[in-house]
């Protein structure tokens, strides 16, 4: 089968994740993607072997962080400090439909890789900047990771219960977000360009998909003016709540509305007396009381194992699902049946899962098909083939300096 976007050369001039990880998925859906990268240098990602108190390195010298954001793609290094290495850039871009970059401005127009620079040498390139808060407002040029996504979008405060300070997530959920924001808005003005034969700039940040990502809570507050509460186990709504099971496992249920779903789980969990309890009928007081209510299932939870319980929720068509940490994603038959988790070889770790591209294409394929390239492994390949450099004159731009 053929992948959606074969055919489309992308070239990235970019750092760490929420733009590569754009480029990467970019990859997944068919994209040649080449990265350009400092000579002996490189993405500064790659040396990222430890962040705080996480341990990234993986066998052959590599990251896993660099795997994630640097799958499917090409390295050519090239010193875009040096004359001759801009002419290599512009000779790609050329012959590419999409420039990619998350260097911040000043640096962006010191290496002349600005959208004005390259719609010079291609006018029908799409070029796709991203940035930490955005293109525009007096933080333009401020840099930023994941974590001030996290933070200046009210992210810290959405998750977490009532109370508690402000809670930081794993890293990296905002910049992947902002991954996927930026492969979205390529695909876009690549279907513009089909259409109108334009090429464009487009902007994105991770100030902006953390805002998107949190959608309907920023709806809440700025139309109903309150903040979504955050969600407080012993004092939730206990229909829309999560439980442990008796093998200390845990249950997530969303029994909403409750017409339809009260009776069944009285029925379910051996309890039909509590359907016309006087504390919880009529429907109304389930709100009212539900902390008697999660007290009361919090004990029937437990007299069972998590499996068991899901059964028998299937058996009565209520919704309600595992609670899984991510090392249990592996044993989902319904995660490994859909392709969420995939098998991959990988040249250093050998047979591995990996996650697989998460949607269904009925006439196309997507997915990773390469690790993250080894530091410069293309540059020959790339120079000679794409851009017609014979032996001599690359061996010259090596002893240059240039790549």
């Amino acid at each position: 089968m053929k992948r959606p976007l074969e055919g489309i050369r992308v070239v990235e001039c970019g750092v760490f994740h929420a733009g590569p990880g754009g480029s990467a998925i970019l990859g997944d859906l068919g994209a040649e993607v080449i990265k350009v990268e400092q000579p002996g240098v490189g993405d500064p990602i790659r040396a990222a072997k430890m962040i705080g108190r996480i341990p990234f390195e993986i066998p052959g010298d590599r990251t896993l962080f660099c795997e994630g954001a640097n799958r499917n793609k090409k390295s050519v290094t090239v010193d875009l400090k040096k004359e001759k290495g801009r002419d290599i850039v512009y000779e790609l871009v050329r012959q590419a439909d999409v420039f990619l970059t998350n260097l911040r401005r000043p640096a962006v127009e010191s290496l002349r890789i600005s959208y004005r620079e390259i719609r010079e040498v291609n006018p029908e390139i799409i070029y796709a900047g991203v940035s930490a808060f955005g293109p525009k407002g007096p933080d333009r040029d401020r840099g930023g990771f994941d974590y001030q996504g996290q933070a200046r979008s009210g992210f810290m405060f959405s998750v977490g219960e009532e109370g508690a300070p402000p809670v930081v997530s794993q890293f990296g959920i905002i910049d992947q977000a902002t991954a996927i924001m930026a492969s979205h808005q390529i695909i876009t003005a690549l279907f513009m360009r089909e259409r109108t034969g334009r090429g464009q700039e487009v902007h994105v940040s991770i100030l902006g998909s953390a805002t998107f990502l949190l959608y309907f809570n920023v709806l809440t507050a700025q139309l109903g003016r309150f903040e979504v509460p955050r969600h407080t186990r012993s004092t939730e709504y206990p229909l829309r709540n999560y439980y442990r099971c008796g093998d200390d496992r845990w249950i997530m249920m969303t029994l909403t509305p409750p017409e339809r779903h009260w009776a069944p789980l009285c029925k379910a969990i051996g309890r039909p007396d509590l359907e016309r309890d006087g504390r919880f009928w009529p429907l109304t007081k389930l709100q009212e009381n539900g902390q008697e209510l999660t007290r009361i299932l919090d004990e029937v939870f437990l007299t069972r194992p998590r499996d068991e319980w899901l059964d028998i929720f299937a058996g009565h068509d209520l919704f309600g699902c595992a609670v899984h940490r991510l090392t249990d994603l592996a044993d989902d038959p319904q995660i490994l049946e859909n392709g969420y988790l995939v098998d991959f070889e990988h040249p250093t770790l050998g047979p591995v899962k990996i996650p697989g591209y998460p949607v269904h294409f009925g006439e196309a394929r997507a997915g990773t098909v390469s690790a993250a390239p080894d530091l410069g492994q293309h540059t020959e390949e790339v120079l000679s083939g794409l851009l017609g450099y014979d032996a001599d004159e690359i061996e010259k731009l090596r002893s240059e300096g240039v790549i």
